[in-house]
C-alpha cells in the first residue's frame, strides 16, 4: 500500500481556478466608504493592476505564466499522503489524506501565492512590496518570493507573534525581508495605536493598516502592498493545491472523497485545497466541506455575513464577509495565522450558499491532534494546522462510530518547527482554551459593523 504519491513536474496544474465563476447568487462587489462599488482604478495605489484584473476576474480557468511555473517547481507539485499509521491509531475504517504544503521553502503553503503576487508586481514594474503577517508564515513566504525576484520586502508581524516567534523574523531576514512588530512607530496609524493601546498585543487588522500605509506613501510609485489571504486573486492562487489532490487521489484509487477539511482564518489554504472540491459539489456531488476556525476567533460559526473594512484604520475597500468586526483584538492564542478578524469574500459567500459547513474548535483538542499526528505520522504540524488534524480525527472517530467508510482529505498547511513553543506550553500544562462568548461576538461586532451595508445572495 502506498503512503504517498507525487506528481511529475509536467503533471502540474497550469491553470487556476477561479470559484467566483461558479459559485450560485450575486457576487457582491467590493464598496468604497460611500457605499458605492469600487472601480479597478481605485485600487491601483496598492495593487498592480494585473492583480487587480484577477480580483474582479469572473473567468472560470486562468493561465499560469511561465515565469510562475518556472518558480513553483522549486517545490511543487507537493505530495499527497495517506495517514495510515494515524488511521492504525484511531482503528478507524476511513480512509484519510492530507496534502503536505510544508515542503515549500517557507514551510506552509504561502508561497503559493507569495512568488506569483511578487512575479505579477515585478511585471508591472513594482520594486518593493509591503505586508502584514500573523504567525509570520506570510512574511517569511513574500520575503522568500521576493529575493528570488529580487524585491524589497517589509513586513509589519503582529506583535505576539513577534515575541511569540523570534525564528520567523530571522527566516525572514535570512531571505532579505525587513520585519518589524506591529503596532510600530513607523506609521501614522502605529503611532496613533500606541499611544491609545501601549501594550497591545497587536491584530492584524493592525498590521494591514501599516503595511497598506507604508506603500501608498511611497512618492516614487514603485511600492505595493501584498496580501498573503481573503482576497479573490489569493484565493485563486492557492486553487493548484486541491488540483494536485484531485491528480494525486486519481493516482491512489479514489473516485469519491467524503469530506474535505482545512483551517480557515482568512481562508487562503482551506479555499486552495476546497475550492476544485466546492464546483464539484455545486456540480451535484456528494462532499462535506469544513473549514476549521480557533473557538477564540468564530469569525464563520457566530458572525453574520455583513460587509466590514479589512484593516483597523478603514483604508481598504469594505468587503462582504463574516467578520468579528475591523477593531476586533484577538486573544493571544498560538495559532497566529487564525486570528483574522474577518474571512476571504468567496468563502464566506459559498457558507452562505450552503456548500460549506464551518467549525469552531477549543485550542486544547487542537494540539492533543497535533501531537497524536507527530506521534503516529511523524510530522510536527503547524497550531494552525493543528485545527484541520483535529477536524480530520473527528471526522474518521465518527466514520467508526457509524461503521461506514469514508474517505477524508486535509490540507497540512504548515509545518510546527518554529511552533515548539507553544507546543512545549501545552505538554507543560500551561496552556488553557480560549472561547469567546455570544456577548463577546455581539460587543465586537457592534463597536465594528454596526449600520454597514448588507450583503445580498
Amino acid at each position: 500500500m502506498p503512503t504517498k504519491i507525487f506528481l511529475s513536474e509536467d503533471e502540474i496544474p497550469r491553470q487556476w481556478y477561479n470559484l467566483a465563476a461558479d459559485l450560485p447568487g450575486t457576487i457582491n462587489p467590493p464598496l468604497g466608504q460611500d457605499g458605492n462599488p469600487i472601480s479597478p482604478d481605485m485600487l491601483g495605489a496598492v495593487f498592480p493592476m494585473n492583480l487587480i484584473e484577477q480580483e474582479m476576474s469572473q473567468e472560470r480557468w486562468i493561465d499560469i505564466p511561465e515565469g510562475i511555473l518556472d518558480l513553483l517547481y522549486r517545490w511543487r507539485p507537493s505530495p499527497l499522503h495517506r495517514a495510515i499509521y494515524l488511521e492504525k491509531a484511531l482503528d478507524t475504517p476511513a480512509k484519510i489524506f492530507y496534502k503536505n504544503e510544508s515542503v515549500s521553502p517557507a514551510g506552509s503553503h504561502k508561497p503559493n501565492t507569495a512568488v506569483a503576487q511578487a512575479w505579477y508586481n515585478k511585471e508591472f514594474g513594482i520594486k518593493r512590496l509591503t505586508t502584514e503577517t500573523g504567525a509570520g508564515q506570510w512574511g517569511s513566504a513574500l520575503s522568500h518570493a521576493c529575493a528570488l525576484l529580487g524585491m524589497e520586502c517589509k513586513v509589519f508581524m503582529v506583535r505576539v507573534s513577534f515575541e511569540q516567534k523570534p525564528f520567523r523574523k530571522s527566516l525572514m531576514q535570512t531571505w532579505g525581508g525587513k520585519c518589524i512588530a506591529s503596532p510600530s512607530n513607523e506609521t501614522q496609524v502605529g503611532r496613533d495605536i500606541l499611544a491609545e493601546m501601549p501594550d497591545t498585543p497587536g491584530s492584524l487588522g493592525i498590521a494591514i493598516s501599516e503595511a497598506i500605509e507604508a506603500a501608498v506613501g511611497d512618492k516614487t510609485g514603485k511600492t505595493r502592498y501584498s496580501l498573503g489571504s481573503v482576497l479573490n486573486h489569493v484565493m485563486l492562487h492557492q486553487t493548484i493545491i486541491g488540483l494536485e489532490a484531485k491528480k494525486q487521489l486519481d493516482k491512489f484509487g479514489i473516485k469519491k472523497v467524503d469530506t474535505v477539511i482545512g483551517c480557515a482564518g482568512g481562508g487562503s489554504n482551506f479555499a486552495g485545497l476546497a475550492f476544485p472540491f466546492v464546483q464539484d459539489k455545486i456540480n451535484g456531488a456528494d462532499i462535506e466541506i469544513i473549514p476549521v476556525e480557533p473557538a477564540s476567533c468564530p469569525t464563520l460559526t457566530a458572525t453574520p455575513f455583513s460587509y466590514d473594512f479589512g484593516d483597523v484604520a478603514q483604508m481598504t475597500p469594505m468587503l462582504p464577509m463574516h467578520s468579528l468586526g475591523h477593531k476586533f483584538i484577538p486573544a493571544p492564542i498560538h495559532a497566529g495565522g487564525l486570528r483574522y478578524h474577518g474571512m476571504a469574500p468567496l468563502v464566506s459567500h459559498a457558507v452562505e450558499a450552503g456548500l460549506m459547513r464551518p467549525m469552531a474548535i477549543k485550542q486544547l483538542e487542537c494540539y492533543e491532534a497535533g501531537l497524536m499526528f507527530a506521534r503516529t505520522e511523524g510530522l510536527v504540524v503547524a497550531p494552525e494546522t493543528c485545527h484541520a488534524v483535529a477536524c480530520a480525527i473527528r471526522s474518521a472517530k465518527e466514520a467508526k462510530e457509524e461503521g461506514k467508510e469514508k474517505t477524508i482529505i486535509f490540507n497540512l498547511s504548515g509545518h510546527g518547527l518554529m511552533d515548539l513553543a507553544g507546543y512545549e506550553k501545552f505538554m507543560a500544562g500551561e496552556l488553557q482554551n480560549i472561547a469567546m462568548s455570544a456577548q463577546d461576538v455581539e460587543e465586537s461586532i457592534g463597536i465594528s459593523i454596526a449600520g454597514h451595508p448588507v450583503p445580498k445572495i
